[in-house]
């Protein structure tokens, strides 16, 4: 690139001149390129140790204005090529120019200020500067991608120096962490060390320290294990590569993510430095990233939606009425939210959706209450902020949110209704006189056993029997005294979103939560109340839209509509699983890559119970896409994380027990079922909803905690066990018998039937079993779980993959003479291919079968034909040359028999299969083959398509259709054949048709006579293709010769055949035609009447030893395994050296 001019004063120690004239010279750094000796070896060394190399290209371009030794350098460039386009330039639009300049300050001055201006014009196209990376990190991009032959589409995010342990000997480098690739480089006295990880293939990263490996970074992959030391800063690197594995993570599981890494969240503004003009020297994609993770650690602190977007944060103190001081901590301004949490953890936690405020105001300071802001809510709240370091550009900037933030809409959200002609085909749209519109299914059902009339109306219903449990004291002692707690709280607090949510709100939960208040404040702690009032009436649009929609998720949903609760009552009847019915069909039509999941059934049934339909949906939504990310889709990848969370903290915290239970195999067997169900499957129902009440109150922390009390408190008799079914025995029963002392009516658990125990285990009670939990394993921390997710996500979904390539390998294995190794590592290199379409292009992506198909193992990674030819060119025995690219692409439409333009794993299999095992005649058909149509497009021979059109009406002529009389006679016998079987068909059973249909699927082996013939211009096309399979052949001489011949007898038999064509299909005399065509089109007849079968070039072929020979050769494929890369980066990479 052109650079400032600047002045050199030595131009010859560090740099050899490659090109010269009067007046420019080009010079290349020594280390670079070939040759160089020591002093090359030194210098190339110190580049690489020093990232002087980062700073100073290795090549450019000096200007000398006469004799004097003054060097001035004006271009410089990454690359030969680079630095010769601009070498080039200047020889064509300089030189010639100032070569009749008298005066050595005026060359000078002229191609100074011609550079400068090229500077400006190039400058004109960027960026402006505040989104330019900085000038040496820019630098540092353009080495990566030529060091690693990266496409301009592999973004490169940071660069750290730092060790890489290649045996016992560390070498210094500099590791390139990109977007979709780990990268390290290293060259220490002309040993060259190249390392690319894919960050799809990590299986473990850790950061440890031993005394081997002080400090350092652990990166493993299926088969190898990377380490990384001497970092200037461990935590920052270790930090970056989490997340960008996490994103590669987030790839396999939904590639349709892929394509967003370009594209990362807009950065955070930093509001307590908004008045600096400072700029930052990280990288914009740095940056990006950096937004990312506080967005995203933003939204899991104050369970907002995805659509949050944290604007900026500031250090304040609030004031907290309820303890009369000010407490220290961040107050965080995003597109709908203000949130505040205190620095001390569980001191205070403040949400305020912007649609609650009214006025945003700037009170008077002073030296107690610095830079104070006053904010007003609709009901009727005041929150003080203050000690704000920029306090007119917060108030500005909430002023900015708040215009554009809708009107509040009412509570109660206007729903769609139904016509009473259309109540009985629509039965199970929701409306507002439906009874599960306004109430849950617990209240509807206690009305039901208090005997009121089903024609009552609801409302009614309800507040007489609230106000006569009220009056009559029908509720329990234990109900009025949560109620009475609760009210004094929100008297205190504040009720509602904008509620103070402290440590005293937690133990409040802890010690149980009201009927009555449970749906409210299930709403609020999930985030659902805000996310149900930003989107009023999508709960009916959507149940409107799936009405007359048919899905898979729809069928799986009625199958599991009676096993929801079947013990409970409310489900006993139509109404609750109509109910249910609409909930789980709204959200499959909301998030059809979910659908519908097993578990989801009994999830929702109990927050029916307790809610209205359309809180019930948006409660589902919060679990399903924030609370217990990832449990309900088709591999239940979140369940199996937690899984391995779950076992690693045994381990940690009751070592003793974790030992036993592995060789008994009961810890994957017990915890799948108690989070994907959060413990409603173990325990009984009134134990299990205050287990809810915790969850939604500190999420899934509580959910481990528990387990693993349950565990400690079953520790000896677990011990004891020796086998699983005694262990499963033991918990069994012990979750059975935790009750909730304040209701009488327990529901016992599914399991509870089948027990076997003669005397009944002693009652836990449920509110000490979660106090116990918190109290014993209350150290757990969110942060300290997400660690955790993290290194069990990459163990999960690398054993996913490795799941769908054994079952891939499984299903090719029979059609294919390859043997198990090396059809896996076909495999890699296909899946390398379709993942590199995913991130740097817009490759497929299993989503494009249908969001309600679950995608079979062989179809979830495709090529195209693209990506197809490259590994055709890669992994092919035979040598195509200049025919290449034709016969990739011929290859291709020949696999891709469904024609939608992608070839999975089994279809690029089947041609290399007969590569490298076919037997002779296999592989001759396969070249006849894709000569042929649908092989040959119609622009490459036209006059193919005209060929095939005539023999195929031939053909049709003589066999396809019979004639009349034929026909005729067929339906006689047929007709016959029937009557004389009318009786028979009621005998047949199922195993008459079953071996029916495996006749008709069973795979028709293709003969050599089912061919069709090939024209001339075909058979011309097939002899080119073989003329440049033999070129540089060890015999090529000889197969020339044998092609030759075999060309020439080929041409005869045509002929001969052209002419017994002609001869036998004369028509006989007929009458003239009264118009006849001024022209007749003999060559297009004599062309088509020319035509060879395969047998006569299979024939002609055996006659001929070279050409036996050379198809009979024998080739290995892992000589091209070895030499061939496994990614197009590689590829390039090999070629580039």
């Amino acid at each position: 690139m052109w650079i400032e001019p600047e002045e050199v004063g030595l131009a010859a120690p560090l740099w050899v001149s490659e090109r010269a004239n009067p007046f420019f010279i080009l010079q290349r750094r020594k280390g670079h390129g070939r040759g160089g000796g020591l002093s090359g070896l030194l210098v190339g060394t110190l580049d690489v140790v020093l990232d002087s190399s980062a700073r100073v290209a290795p090549y450019r371009i000096l200007l000398q204005a006469g004799d004097t030794q003054i060097y001035w350098i004006i271009a410089c460039g990454s690359s030969r090529r680079e630095i010769t386009e601009h070498w080039d330039w200047l020889e064509s639009n300089l030189l010639q120019t100032i070569s009749i300049f008298e005066n050595d300050e005026d060359i000078t001055t002229f191609v100074r200020g011609k550079i400068c201006g090229l500077i400006a014009e190039e400058q004109r196209s960027l960026l402006s500067e505040a989104d330019q990376d900085p000038v040496k990190f820019q630098e540092a991009q353009l080495k990566m991608r030529r060091l690693f032959s990266m496409p301009e589409e592999e973004k490169l995010v940071n660069y750290y120096s730092c060790s890489y342990w290649k045996g016992r000997v560390p070498r210094q480098g500099w590791l390139y962490l990109c977007v979709n690739h780990l990268c390290f480089y290293s060259l220490i006295l002309g040993k060259e060390v190249v390392l690319v990880v894919p960050w799809t293939e990590v299986t473990q990263l850790e950061k440890n320290s031993t005394l081997l490996f002080p400090e350092s970074i652990r990166v493993c992959t299926r088969s190898e294990h990377h380490f990384f030391s001497m970092f200037l800063n461990i935590s920052d690197t270790f930090r970056l590569m989490e997340q960008l594995a996490n994103m590669a993570m987030s790839t396999l599981l939904d590639q349709d993510r892929a394509r967003t890494h370009s594209d990362p969240s807009r950065p955070e503004r930093d509001l307590s430095k908004t008045g600096s003009t400072a700029r930052s020297t990280a990288p914009q994609i740095k940056r990006d990233l950096d937004a990312r993770a506080r967005n995203q650690q933003y939204r899991s602190w104050f369970r907002l939606t995805e659509e949050e977007q944290l604007d900026g944060h500031t250090d304040c103190t609030l004031w907290a009425p309820f303890a009369k001081s000010h407490v220290p901590g961040q107050l965080f301004v995003s597109s709908s939210c203000l949130c505040f949490r205190s620095r001390q953890e569980d001191v205070c936690q403040l949400i305020i959706p912007l649609r609650e405020v009214t006025v945003v105001e700037k009170a008077d300071s002073s030296p107690v209450l610095p830079s104070p802001v006053s904010i007003s809510t609709k009901n009727k709240m005041n929150f003080l902020f203050a000690n704000l370091k920029d306090r007119d550009f917060l108030v500005q900037r909430i002023s900015d949110f708040l215009q554009r933030t809708p009107d509040s809409p009412s509570i109660c959200p206007t729903l769609s209704t139904v016509s009473p002609e259309d109540e009985e085909s629509k039965s199970f749209q929701f409306h507002r006189d439906l009874p599960t519109a306004k109430h849950g299914l617990l209240q509807l059902y206690h009305q039901e056993s208090q005997g009121l009339n089903s024609g009552q109306n609801w409302d009614l219903a309800c507040k007489s029997n609230l106000e006569e449990s009220l009056n009559q004291g029908s509720m329990n002692k234990r109900q009025h005294l949560m109620e009475e707690a609760w009210r004094l709280h929100f008297s205190e607090f504040g009720r509602g979103i904008c509620m103070y949510r402290t440590s005293r709100t937690r133990d409040l939960v802890l010690n149980g939560i009201p009927d009555s208040l449970r749906a409210e404040l299930w709403l609020l702690f999930s985030g659902a109340q805000v996310q149900m009032e930003v989107h009023p009436g999508l709960y009916s649009d959507l149940l409107d839209q799936a009405l007359d929609q048919d899905s898979l998720a729809k069928d799986e949903i009625e199958r599991d509509l009676h096993r929801s609760m079947p013990e409970h009552k409310a489900f006993q009847n139509p109404t609750g699983i109509s109910a249910l019915r609409r909930v789980l069909t709204a959200y499959a039509q909301r998030n059809p890559a979910i659908g519908y999941c097993q578990a989801m059934n009994i999830v929702t049934s109990v927050l029916l119970l307790y809610c209205p339909e359309e809180q019930a949906f948006w409660l589902l939504v919060a679990l399903c896409e924030r609370l217990l990310p990832d449990y309900y889709n088709t591999r239940v990848t979140g369940a199996l994380v937690d899984q391995g969370v779950f076992e690693e903290l045994t381990q940690a915290q009751l070592p003793a027990l974790y030992g036993h239970m592995q060789n008994l195999g009961v810890l994957s067997s017990i915890s799948l079922s108690w989070f994907l169900t959060l413990f409603l499957s173990a325990l009984p129902f009134h134990s299990a909803t205050v287990l809810i009440d915790a969850f939604f109150c500190d999420g899934i922390t509580v959910i481990f905690q528990v387990a693993l009390s349950v565990l400690y408190d079953n520790m000896d008799a677990l011990l004891a066990c020796n086998d699983e079914g005694e262990a499963m025995t033991v918990l069994g029963s012990y979750l059975e018998n935790v009750v909730n002392p304040e209701v009488e009516e327990h529901i016992p658990v599914l399991h509870s039937a089948v027990s076997s125990e003669d005397s009944p285990s002693p009652c836990m009670d449920v509110f000490t079993l979660i106090k116990e939990s918190y109290q014993r394993f209350g150290g757990l921390r969110a942060d300290v779980i997400e660690q955790m997710r993290f290194k069990q996500r990459l163990k999960v979904i690398q054993s996913l993959e490795d799941t769908a390539q054994r079952s891939v390998v499984r299903a090719v294995m029979t059609e294919s003479a390859f043997s198990i190794e090396e059809l896996e590592e076909l495999y890699c290199l296909f899946k390398s291919k379709h993942m590199s379409s995913c991130y740097w292009g817009q490759g497929p992506g299993p989503g494009s079968v249908g969001p309600d198909l679950v995608v079979p193992y062989l179809e979830q990674h495709r090529v195209d034909h693209a990506l197809f030819s490259q590994l055709i060119a890669e992994m092919s025995p035979w040598r195509w040359n200049s025919h290449s690219h034709n016969i990739a692409a011929r290859l291709f439409r020949l696999q891709d028999q469904n024609q939608d333009g992608l070839v999975n794993f089994k279809e690029f299999i089947h041609p290399l299969t007969v590569m490298y095992h076919g037997d002779f005649t296999e592989k001759l058909k396969l070249l006849y083959k894709l000569h042929m149509p649908p092989a040959l497009a119609p622009e490459e021979a036209e006059s193919a398509q005209e060929a095939s059109k005539f023999f195929t009406q031939e053909n049709m002529k003589d066999t396809s259709y019979p004639s009349a009389e034929e026909r005729k006679q067929e339906e006689t016998s047929e007709g016959k054949n029937e009557r004389q079987n009318s009786d028979k068909k009621e005998v047949k059973d199922y195993r008459f048709y079953l071996r029916q249909w495996a006749k008709e699927h069973e795979p028709q082996r293709e003969s050599i006579k089912d061919l069709p013939r090939m024209n001339q211009e075909q058979f011309i096309e097939l002899c080119k293709t073989l003329y440049c399979m033999f070129s540089e052949d060890a015999c090529e001489q000889q197969l020339y010769h044998s092609i030759a011949t075999v060309a020439s007898l080929l041409l005869r038999i045509g002929e001969v055949a052209k002419l017994f064509t002609n001869h036998s299909s004369k028509p006989a005399p007929s009458p003239p035609d009264p118009a006849p065509s001024p022209s007749s089109s003999q060559g297009q007849t004599a062309d088509a009447d020319w035509s060879i079968s395969f047998e006569q070039v299979l024939a002609s072929l055996l006659t001929e030893t070279p050409l036996v020979d050379f198809f009979e050769r024998k080739a290995l494929l892992r000589d091209k395994m070895s030499a061939a890369p496994r990614s197009r980066r590689a590829s390039e990479s090999e070629a580039h050296k």
